[in-house]
């Protein structure tokens, strides 16, 4: 008699955990599909609006490959760089975020946050201004900048196991450092190259042209067609070292590789775009409470990392009167976002550091 019981309750708990997972999984797909719509529309109108004027039929003309001449040089050599760099980028930002958050167990861990995105700037100002390098050279200084603040962020805050808390305390300290030495190297700079330099040090898709966008591009796809095969060793290192060591996972070697892959897609970015604040803080919370999935999300995360990009610039462009950085409205947007989850943090966690 006690035979069909515990069959049925071993049934009814796996079945249960199944339908869990497949209404986790259903509300992923849903959420993907309805940012990948938004996406796409904020895409049209990012090759719609701009200075030159067009008429919405002539650029779903161009997309449809039915119109030739100077509109399709408008639609498809001058803006559409510009809105497949934001798309692109805030993708590879929202991953990034996603990464370190889970890697850290802590929602306030993003790169520009914990100092990667200043480590990067730095590293790809070091190219620029003391070797004077192209992109190839800015990409590789970017990556090296990024690399060795992680390094130090990782050895100054490792203490018999990382601590999220003391993670991000050490990161916020070592990017202060990083962004006053990224002043004083502006301020050693020539007065043409430090303009152009803090331009783009506030994060702005201006100089988004086809000739840097397509290949960082090509980096961030490769980057983000690669990043799933780490994906259930991500979900192991969400549950602690200890758990994660117990199934059977590499934790040193497995989190190397997640930073890696993070610290490369923001230097991706930051080497076309600068460092763009608070989008890799935002969309992988955004993206776990849309989905309401116990970890976060990678495929959504990135397609809502791309929507507040996309969105974000749009409003820089045709919105503000002035035209500003990308990353003033990120900024902007994000700090009251941050303010938020701070609050909500101490309240969760009653300003426990453990």
């Amino acid at each position: 008699m006690n035979r069909p019981v515990r069959r049925t309750a071993g049934r009814r708990l796996l079945f249960g955990t199944d339908r869990r997972h497949v209404t986790v999984g259903v509300r992923e797909a849903v959420v993907c599909a309805a940012a990948a719509l938004v996406v796409a529309a904020l895409a049209v109108v990012g090759l719609w609006r701009g200075d030159f004027p067009l008429r919405l039929d002539e650029v779903l003309g161009v997309l449809g490959g039915r119109i030739d001449g100077l509109t399709r040089t408008v639609v498809l050599e001058w803006r559409l760089p510009r809105v497949a760099a934001a798309v692109t980028f805030g993708a590879a930002l929202g991953v990034a975020g996603a990464i370190f958050q889970t890697i850290t167990r802590n929602p306030l861990a993003s790169p520009d946050v914990i100092g990667l995105a200043n480590g990067s700037f730095s590293g790809m100002l070091i190219a620029l201004l003391l070797l004077g390098g192209g992109w190839h050279l800015l990409m590789l200084g970017s990556l090296a900048g990024g690399l060795l603040a992680a390094l130090a962020i990782y050895l100054l805050a490792y203490r018999d196991g990382l601590s999220g808390f003391r993670f991000i305390v050490v990161g916020v300290g070592v990017s202060s450092m990083l962004a006053a030495a990224n002043t004083w190297l502006l301020l050693r700079a020539d007065l043409e190259t430090a303009l152009f330099a803090a331009a783009w040090g506030a994060g702005t898709l201006n100089t988004a042209t086809a000739e840097v966008v397509w290949p960082a591009a090509g980096v961030v796809l490769v980057l983000l067609a690669v990043t799933p095969l780490w994906a259930a060793a991500l979900a192991q290192l969400e549950l602690g070292d200890d758990v994660a060591a117990a199934s059977g996972v590499a934790v040193d070697r497995h989190r190397a590789a997640l930073v890696l892959i993070a610290v490369a897609l923001v230097s991706a970015v930051t080497t076309v775009a600068g460092p763009i604040a608070f989008v890799a803080l935002a969309a992988p919370q955004i993206a776990r409470r849309l989905v309401r999935a116990p970890g976060l999300p990678l495929a959504a995360t990135a397609v809502v990392g791309a929507a507040l990009l996309l969105g974000s610039d749009l409003v820089a462009q045709h919105v503000i009167p002035l035209t500003v950085p990308v990353g003033v409205v990120t900024v902007t947007l994000g700090g009251g976002y941050l303010l938020w989850l701070l609050v909500h943090e101490i309240r969760r966690t009653g300003w426990s550091t453990s």
